[in-house]
C-alpha cells in the first residue's frame, strides 16, 4: 500500500461550527482545537474559523502562543489554565482566557500583580469528578474571585460526564448540582455544553458552548441521534492498494 494521505475539508469544518452555533441559539461558541485540532491541524482550523468563531477553546499555553504567532485575534480560552505562576504575566500579554480548577491555580492568581486582569472560567466539578472546585466551597471562591483586582469577568465552567447516554440521568443531576451551586450568586456566566451537550441537550446550552469532536464530523453517540447526522467529516485518508484478496 502506498502511503496515507489525510484530506482535510475546511468547508465541513465551518459547516459543523455553523450547525453547533445553529443548535445553540443566543449561545457563543468557542471552537476546541486542543491537541492539533485533534489531528486536523490547528492553525489551519483556526484560520478557517477566524471570520466566524467567537472564540477557541485549547489545552495549555504553547497552543495558545502558537494560535497568536499565526496571527489568531480572537478569545483563546486555556482548558487547563497555567502549569507554573511565571505563565500567568504571558496570559495577561496575549490577552487569554483560562480555566482555574484547582487551589494552587486560585492561590498563584490572588498573589499576582498582572499589567491586565484576566478572563477568568471557574471549573465547578458538577459530578464529572476529574477537576474542578467542590460545590460546597465554589459560591466562596466565587466570591473572592469576583472582589480581585486580577480578574476582569468570570464564567463558571464544568463538564459534562455522561451527556452522551440521554436516559442515565447523570446530566440532570449534573445540571441540578450547578443550579444549587449557583443560587445566590450575581451576574453568572456559564458554559457547560461539550459536543453531547450541544447536540442532545438544549436546556443546558447556557451562554457559551464548547463543540469539540462534533467540529471534525464525529458524533459522540453509539447510537443514531438527529442532529448529529447532519454533521460532515473534515477528514478523509486517500491511498493506493496493490490488490485485495
Amino acid at each position: 500500500m502506498r502511503p496515507a494521505h489525510a484530506l482535510i475539508d475546511l468547508d465541513a469544518l465551518r459547516h459543523n461550527y455553523r450547525l453547533a452555533r445553529q443548535l445553540a441559539g443566543s449561545a457563543r461558541a468557542l471552537a476546541v482545537i486542543k491537541a492539533n485540532a485533534y489531528g486536523h491541524g490547528a492553525i489551519q482550523a483556526a484560520q478557517a474559523l477566524s471570520g466566524e468563531a467567537d472564540g477557541f477553546a485549547v489545552a495549555c499555553i504553547e497552543e495558545a502562543l502558537e494560535l497568536r504567532s499565526a496571527g489568531i485575534q480572537q478569545p483563546i480560552l486555556l482548558l487547563e489554565g497555567w502549569f507554573e505562576a511565571d505563565e500567568l504575566p504571558l496570559l495577561a500579554e496575549h490577552r487569554l482566557w483560562s480555566v482555574v480548577h484547582q487551589h494552587e491555580q486560585l492561590q498563584q492568581l490572588l498573589k499576582a500583580r498582572l499589567p491586565t486582569p484576566l478572563q477568568v472560567w471557574l471549573k465547578l466539578d458538577s459530578g464529572m469528578h476529574r477537576a474542578g472546585f467542590a460545590p460546597p466551597e465554589y459560591p466562596q471562591i466565587w466570591r473572592q474571585l469576583q472582589a480581585s483586582d486580577q480578574v476582569a469577568g468570570l464564567t463558571c465552567i464544568s463538564h459534562f460526564a455522561r451527556a452522551d447516554e440521554p436516559d442515565c440521568g447523570a446530566t440532570e443531576r449534573q445540571l441540578a448540582c450547578v443550579s444549587q451551586t449557583l443560587d445566590g450568586l450575581s451576574a453568572i456566566s456559564l458554559s457547560l455544553c461539550n459536543s453531547a451537550g450541544v447536540l442532545a441537550w438544549p436546556q443546558a446550552h447556557k451562554h457559551w458552548i464548547r463543540p469539540g469532536i462534533m467540529l471534525y464530523g464525529a458524533s459522540p453517540f453509539a447510537f443514531e441521534q438527529p442532529a448529529a447526522a447532519r454533521l460532515r467529516a473534515v477528514m478523509n485518508l486517500d491511498s493506493r492498494i496493490i490488490a485485495t484478496r
